[in-house]
């Protein structure tokens, strides 16, 4: 018999449906920004699809959230004292420097550098967050909406500090902080610096003495700085709590962290129960590409194409590096699809096409793509592992290259330098990585890694954001690491007890023996001088 034969049978599984739909969670997402943001949608939407309320607090300086794009989730704008003009001078001014003038400083003119920037980039990040915490109105609404869970890059700051206010769970999803500092420090995620490289040091889990010892150093000397830097966090904070406050402390009570990295990108490391490894979220199948971009393809017959981007960020390049890039483009038979908002070279070649835009993962997911020249941002490198492109990498900046020395220890990729690679040093690299079979090899394995997962990413991180909001936090899998000193965490005050009872029995000894040959010495002493008077 049918189960809908049954009417009562057919009134419960309607019932059981509208529960499901109307009980859905109601999310608060932070602002972020770049590709950040293009990373987040993909789980925003899942979570809309299940019948979840989603919320965004869009700031009204933004590159590229925007309250005019289709979405099916609800958008709370704020006010910064921050220009769309004033923001883009900080960013143009940063990726000059990282780009073309770091190439030409020492590492004290560099070091110098990067603090002011980072100060910079914190202050702007405080004036983002005044339109938050310091508007009554936007509070207010915050208060009313009665959320379930945050949801948060923690790109910018202040989000553990909302979620301290409206007393609700917090889970993060992000990529990396540098050096691992505020996953190892806040959140006492595990990082031994003999096999675990810190971010951004370009080292992998196969270090000698000389990069152990580097990558130690980098991780005290990035401690050290993240506590300089975050002084200015701490004291935002305690001003407006009116009581001490760290913010490191504040992102140790984050219930789930949601780490956007997997095993076929990262090396195996030590992890924690609330910390879920979730690299690729926003991949997909390809769609069917644009009628003029898949004739262009198509007309590449066998040698098939080559897919090109700088990323988002980067627009537009020098006259002299686009021209080198395009001459070693044209000596090709593939045809490139390049995604560039620059003057169109002198160099270009006739199988080359420039774009604004292109549907990278469509084209990705082509059957004609042989490989992916690419800056080496996260989201792009997970997308050519989940088609199985093998990758030509020209990192500009941030954790570009450190990204891209991961996918080159793994056998997928070649490295070349932005600033001093010639055209043919491009065009044997990219012939390299085209026709040595080890490459495709290696990518496709890198695939299978990334596919040969109980839940899709998207997936899991979805549920484990509906495992918050069900268990109303997951205080449950933090470790007790949390409610411990520095000195007890690293068994100090043990090592000092231990080799104080050592210290203290060595010390009996050696007086009991010197008494007991003291003992016997005045004994043979004694009896000699007997045996004297005897005589």
């Amino acid at each position: 018999m049918r189960l809908c034969e049954r009417p009562s049978v057919c009134a419960l599984m309607v019932l059981c449906a509208a529960a499901v739909s109307v009980h859905g969670g109601n999310v608060l997402v932070w602002y972020t920004e770049g590709s950040h943001w293009i990373n987040l949608k993909p789980v925003l939407e899942t979570l809309v699809d299940k019948g979840h309320g989603v919320t965004v607090l869009l700031p009204n300086t933004s590159l590229y959230m925007s309250a005019s794009e289709p979405s099916r989730y609800r958008y709370e704008p704020f006010n910064t004292s921050i220009t769309m003009d004033g923001f883009d001078e900080f960013l143009q001014a940063f990726l000059h420097f990282a780009i073309y003038e770091s190439t030409h400083m020492s590492y004290l003119q560099i070091f110098a550098r990067l603090v002011e920037q980072i100060n910079m980039d914190i202050e702007l990040q405080l004036r983002y967050l005044d339109g938050v915490l310091k508007s009554p109105s936007v509070m207010a609404k915050l208060r009313e909406g009665r959320y379930d869970v945050l949801l948060a890059d923690p790109i910018y700051v202040g989000s553990e500090m909302v979620a301290e206010m409206l007393d609700i769970p917090l889970v993060f999803t992000l990529r990396f902080s540098v050096a691992h500092t505020m996953e190892r420090l806040c959140g006492q995620l595990p990082a031994p610096p003999s096999f675990v490289p810190g971010t951004l040091i370009k080292l992998t889990d196969r270090m000698s003495f000389g990069e152990r010892l580097s990558n130690f150093l980098f991780y005290a000397s990035q401690d050290m700085l993240a506590a300089w830097f975050w002084k200015d966090i701490d004291g935002y904070y305690t001003e407006y709590r009116g009581k001490p406050t760290s913010m490191c402390e504040m992102i140790g009570r984050v219930d789930i962290w949601l780490i956007r990295t997997y095993w076929d990108f990262d090396f195996p490391r030590p992890f924690l129960p609330n910390f879920k490894f979730v690299g690729g979220i926003h991949c997909r199948p390809a769609k069917p590409l644009p009628q003029e971009i898949e004739e262009f393809v198509q007309s590449s017959g066998e040698d098939g194409i080559v897919v090109f981007t700088l990323g988002s960020v980067i627009k537009n390049i020098s006259a002299d590096r686009a021209n080198v890039i395009a001459s070693a483009l044209a000596q090709v038979p593939q045809k490139v699809l390049w995604r560039y908002g620059g003057k169109k070279p002198e160099t270009l070649g006739s199988n080359t096409r420039i774009y604004n835009w292109i549907p990278q993962n469509d084209l990705l997911g082509h059957p004609k793509a042989k490989a992916f020249i690419t800056h080496g941002g996260t989201n792009g490198i997970y997308e050519a592992i989940y088609h199985g492109v093998p990758m030509l990498g020209i990192p500009m900046f941030a954790d570009q290259p450190d990204n891209m020395v991961h996918i080159e220890a793994k056998g997928a990729a070649r490295v070349l330098h932005y600033n001093t690679m010639q055209s043919q040093d491009l065009l044997d690299a990219l012939r390299t990585v085209i026709h040595e079979p080890s490459y495709k090899e290696s990518v496709m394995r890198l695939s299978s890694i990334h596919h040969d997962r109980p839940l899709s990413p998207r997936d899991e991180a979805v549920f484990w954001i509906e495992f918050t909001m069900r268990n109303k936090g997951a205080r449950h899998l933090r470790v007790q690491a949390h409610n411990l000193t520095w000195y007890q965490y690293h068994s100090l005050d043990v090592i000092l007890l231990l080799l104080s009872v050592g210290l203290l029995l060595t010390l009996l000894l050696v007086k009991s023996c010197g008494f007991c040959v003291g003992r016997c010495c005045g004994r043979t002493r004694n009896m000699k001088n007997s045996k004297s008077k005897a005589e």
